[in-house]
């Protein structure tokens, strides 16, 4: 979808700035997405925008019931806490999630899939004044491919493990699936083969050490699974058309 496409390149390029002064037209639009939740949340962790899907699940009628609050106040704790500690994570380092697999709610407060995506959004001196997110429902009416709770645990794995030489096969073992059926779920899912996302994965985590870090490209190239110098070279100018030398040096101007 295009809407991944933005995301992808938003988590390797920088962050939003100030979505506040469109928020008018931001939750008229995500009013008439359908099955995807969306919010803006400040400093805190407090919600200053919703759409009114996030407010139907959250058993409410309107939105001023939801502004203000925290997730704490908002979703059971073990929901509750999962996301804060998300938020805390994207807030202290300004390192966006992108896609991340992870139950949530639906109608009626049924439990299901969905992929969340959040992203820091800074003021006009460059501090990080709050997040955006959106979480999109996986699962369409009449799907009867079901998600295994495996994989979310397997895909942290990927994040967490993203030095060590994975390949989709060892990740289809992790998950405790077969090749095949690993590959169809992340293609279903995802929209890319388990190879090319454990290549997003670990470019992603790439271009957020080399804006945030002073490491050496070197460094951060092993780090993020990449023993070849200039094979990650060739992967970062790949989705962003620029070194990974180059590209630091864009984030410092």
């Amino acid at each position: 979808m295009k809407s991944d496409l933005i995301a992808k390149k938003l988590s390797l390029t920088g962050s939003i700035v100030n979505p506040l002064a469109l928020l008018p037209m931001i939750e008229q639009l995500f009013d008439r997405v359908p099955e995807t939740v969306f919010f803006i949340k400040d400093r805190r962790g407090h919600y200053v925008a919703v759409n009114q899907t996030l407010v139907e699940r959250c058993g409410l009628s309107e939105k001023r019931q939801l502004l203000g609050r925290h997730v704490l106040q908002v979703f059971p704790t073990e929901l509750a806490e999962r996301f804060a500690k998300q938020d805390e994570t994207v807030l202290r380092t300004g390192h966006p999630i992108i896609d991340r697999l992870e139950l949530h709610w639906y109608a009626h407060r049924q439990s299901g899939w969905c992929l969340t995506t959040k992203l820091p959004w800074r003021d006009e001196a460059g501090n990080i004044a709050g997040l955006v997110g959106i979480s999109r429902d996986l699962r369409a009416p009449g799907d009867r491919e079901t998600i295994p709770k495996s994989l979310a645990a397997t895909l942290e794995y990927l994040e967490t493990h993203r030095a060590e030489a994975i390949s989709p096969a060892s990740l289809a073992r992790h998950a405790g699936l077969s090749s095949v059926r690993f590959a169809r779920l992340i293609k279903r899912i995802f929209r890319v083969t388990p190879h090319q996302l454990i290549t997003q994965t670990r470019l992603a985590a790439a271009a957020h050490l080399l804006r945030e870090t002073k490491r050496s490209v070197a460094d951060i190239a092993s780090d993020c699974g990449f023993y070849d110098h200039s094979a990650f070279t060739r992967a970062f100018r790949s989705v962003t058309d620029l070194t990974p030398s180059q590209f630091r040096s864009l984030q410092k101007d």
